[in-house]
């Protein structure tokens, strides 16, 4: 595997192997889509006195394995805010929906107040991979993705602190950002918290929103992550991330829970 995409043109690439979701080889985590429209809005008209300090993800339906072709706009032109948005289209059909607000920087323009805790959770010495209950071990993101739980695992239900890193670009021959990489992983945060066995329940996010105050450094982002689910079916799975040198923004997903 040497990239999660393929570019085939402006605008279009092709899935590898690395995007395959774990409920279906034909179909792709919602992780590296979302750090694709990421790329497409970061790389759109690209300002340096600007940086997304937003963006949110809405999966209209499964994203399936393929050719795929993104489009972007900006919806909103500002000289110090902007609003962008992307879409992600395969077969025909629109799959993902992003929008980032862009957020005007200037060298000197506030007295930076670092965000609690200052130091995360270190990083683990390497670790076994495993997974979430019925996946098989060989399902590409899976091995696209290396996995270091500082607390709590797959096997046992609850909140979870792991450090994450993609093992390969997102996209061939193009460098990765430190968005893109948090959007590769910050889809899992249900995954890696979820409080009810999976062997028995589906946890569904149609959504997906990233915050962050600066762009995080580095290969590896911590997700600090917790699920609630509630008596009527929905929940909501949140997390805090940080990278090797602290806190840098929040991930947060609704969640339909249902019995399998």
């Amino acid at each position: 595997m040497d990239a999660f995409y393929l570019p085939v043109s402006d605008g279009v690439f092709d899935s590898t192997v690395a995007t395959e979701s774990p409920w279906g080889h034909g179909l792709q985590h919602g992780g590296p889509p979302s750090a694709l429209l990421a790329y497409a809005i970061e790389t759109y008209e690209p300002r340096p006195d600007m940086a997304i300090g937003r963006i949110s993800m809405d999966f209209l339906g499964p994203i399936p394995q393929g050719r795929i072709t993104v489009t972007t706009e900006v919806l909103r032109p500002g000289r110090r805010v902007e609003l962008a948005e992307a879409t992600l289209v395969v077969d025909g059909r629109t799959a993902v929906v992003a929008r980032a607000w862009r957020i005007g920087t200037a060298a000197g323009a506030a007295t930076p107040v670092p965000a609690q805790p200052a130091t995360p959770t270190p990083l683990p010495p390497p670790q076994d991979q495993a997974y979430l209950y019925g996946v098989d071990p060989s399902w590409g993101y899976g091995r696209a993705i290396e996995w270091r739980f500082a607390k709590g695992s797959y096997a046992e239900p609850g909140p979870a602190t792991v450090w994450a890193r993609p093992r390969i670009p997102l996209v061939a021959d193009a460098p990765t950002s430190g968005l893109q990489r948090t959007l590769t992983v910050a889809d899992s945060i249900n995954g890696v918290s979820a409080e009810l066995k999976v062997a028995d329940w589906l946890f569904i996010p149609p959504s997906l929103t990233v915050t962050v105050h600066r762009e995080p450094e580095g290969d590896w982002i911590l997700l600090d992550a917790t699920t609630t689910v509630a008596a009527v079916g929905t929940g909501m799975a949140h997390a805090t991330l940080s990278d090797t040198t602290g806190e840098f923004g929040v991930a947060t997903q609704p969640l339909l829970v249902q019995r399998r």
